[in-house]
């Protein structure tokens, strides 16, 4: 029997980047792509299965995964390029890791529309800086990144958690692909 893969199940539409794209453009497309990836790891899913564990001892599961970018989108697009002062949407200070310790309470319809409102605003705010504005927020590191960095490390947060939910997806249905 043919493996089943995430592509065949997919109908959250997702674009290839552009091989010939400018550097603002490429940034775009490549984390609007790796958004959609993550969107399509957890089509088709019920809450139970997306909050299965990858394996004891870790924690992570896809619902949390898409919470913990609800929160990652909001950290570096609002606080630190806008410097909007703002509160975790599901982190605390008794519970950090909040976004990703899901309850049976805990819904992706909830989670997919907070993240997905936090990837609106973050194009909003992202749309009249250039690749080189400051941010005026700061990262808890206190330092200060442009919108350039910004971009890279979205790709690579997105593309590293990627990675997890493809291994996630697999162990929960057979279903791989990227």
């Amino acid at each position: 029997m043919p493996r089943m893969t995430i592509e065949r199940i997919a109908s959250v539409p997702r674009v290839d980047p552009s091989t010939t794209s400018g550097e603002r453009e490429a940034l775009e497309e490549w984390l609007d792509f790796h958004r959609a990836t993550l969107a399509r790891k957890c089509e088709g899913l019920d809450d139970a299965q997306l909050r299965t564990l990858s394996a004891p001892p870790s924690d992570l599961n896809l619902l949390g995964l898409v919470r913990h970018m609800a929160e990652v989108e909001r950290g570096w697009f609002r606080r630190v390029l806008t410097g909007e002062d703002l509160g975790w949407i599901y982190s605390t200070e008794a519970d950090p890791d909040r976004d990703i310790h899901v309850t049976d309470e805990d819904t992706y319809e909830e989670a997919y529309a907070t993240w997905q409102a936090e990837i609106d605003h973050a194009r909003t705010v992202a749309a009249p800086h250039g690749l080189d504005d400051l941010g005026v927020g700061r990262h808890r590191t206190g330092r200060t990144f442009n919108l350039r960095w910004i971009y890279l490390h979205m790709i690579e947060e997105y593309a590293r958690h990627n990675g997890h939910a493809d291994l996630l997806r697999e162990r929960i249905d057979g279903a791989t692909g990227d």
